[in-house]
């Protein structure tokens, strides 16, 4: 089996587009990988965080996994803080990664744009990302555009070590979510569907309750013309609402498109709120069970376990090729 990992930053309540997007996919891929999905909270740290909240955050974030279905017994589930072997690995592949490179990612020229000063852990922490995915002999990983310069440069990180120190590295594959699983605001359909967007109507989290889901869909961004089709450069917030429904109900764009013939909007509009309803629902009581539940802690200690069993390995290669330490 070919292995995957992803790491996902507990900053805040996943949205109805991470879902989709990101871990309805992984559900399906625990079935055919050996997949290791991870709580990375020592990247949410590059970021000034409230502790309190930030705790939270990462049990939030692990009883929704489990609630969208992963499967302990398919796939390990770990909190990146919870095995030490990433900060090592990040600090050694920092040591072989160079300023120039990391001053020209993307993400950290726009989290510093305007700042009179940001943590060094914001420049350096690719190296860290690159860590989280070397450490587990990682064949593909599943990533957003926005993701994909870091990628490239994790690529870079373990051939250059591979070539002055040891092959060791599995050169990771970057795996580009499948089309149409892109969910945009409800604002603003040429925008990405993001929990950080201001006007909190733009965007669905999954825990957001029926009153709620349906408010912000009715007043979702649609147009004037009062016809239910497909048509993403004319017509983005009603493909947008189609594409939510065909992902959800596992219906054609043109089985929907038919349904909804000679129907107008308010219509559409109700029904998809229902079926983001009904796709929520059992998640929302699977998550509430799980919070302060002693299974919760039970699965992240056993993928805490397993994660520190392959990381180690890796981390003693690393250590061996580079010369630190004594041999073992």
């Amino acid at each position: 089996m070919k292995t995957i990992f992803s790491g996902i930053q507990p900053s805040g309540t996943i949205t109805l587009g991470n879902y989709i997007g990101a871990m309805k996919q992984f559900v399906e891929l625990q079935n055919d990988y050996n997949c290791y999905f991870c709580i990375v909270d020592q990247h949410a740290i590059t970021v000034p965080q409230d502790r309190l909240q930030l705790r939270k955050n990462i049990r939030s974030l692990a009883a929704l996994y489990v609630a969208v279905g992963i499967d302990p017994t398919k796939s390990t589930l770990f909190i990146q803080s919870e095995v030490p072997a990433h900060t090592e690995a990040g600090w050694m592949l920092q040591c072989v990664s160079y300023i120039g490179e990391l001053e020209r990612m993307t993400q950290f020229k726009d989290k510093s744009a305007g700042k009179e000063a940001v943590s060094a852990g914001l420049l350096t922490y690719p190296p860290l990302m690159a860590a989280d995915i070397l450490l587990y002999q990682t064949d593909l990983v599943p990533v957003g555009e926005d993701q994909k310069q870091h990628l490239e440069l994790t690529r870079d990180l373990a051939e250059r070590f591979n070539k002055k120190y040891n092959d060791i590295f599995t050169i990771p594959e970057v795996r580009i979510p499948k089309v149409g699983a892109r969910i945009m605001s409800l604002q603003e359909p040429t925008k990405k569907m993001s929990k950080s967007d201001p006007n909190s109507k733009a965007f669905i989290t999954l825990l957001d309750d029926a009153k709620t889901i349906e408010k912000k869909i009715k007043s979702a961004v649609t147009d004037s013309e009062g016809i239910v089709k497909f048509d993403k450069e004319n017509k983005p917030g009603i493909s947008n609402l189609l594409g939510i429904y065909s992902i959800l109900e596992n219906k054609s764009i043109e089985e929907i498109e038919v349904m909804y013939e000679g129907k107008g909007y308010g219509d559409f509009k109700a029904d998809v709120a229902k079926v983001v309803i009904n796709a929520l629902t059992p998640i929302q009581e699977r998550y509430y069970e799980l919070l302060d539940s002693e299974e919760l802690d039970a699965i992240l200690d056993q993928g805490a376990e397993k994660a520190n069993t392959a990381a180690n390995n890796m981390l003693r290669k690393m250590r061996n090729a580079m010369g630190i330490g004594r041999k073992r």
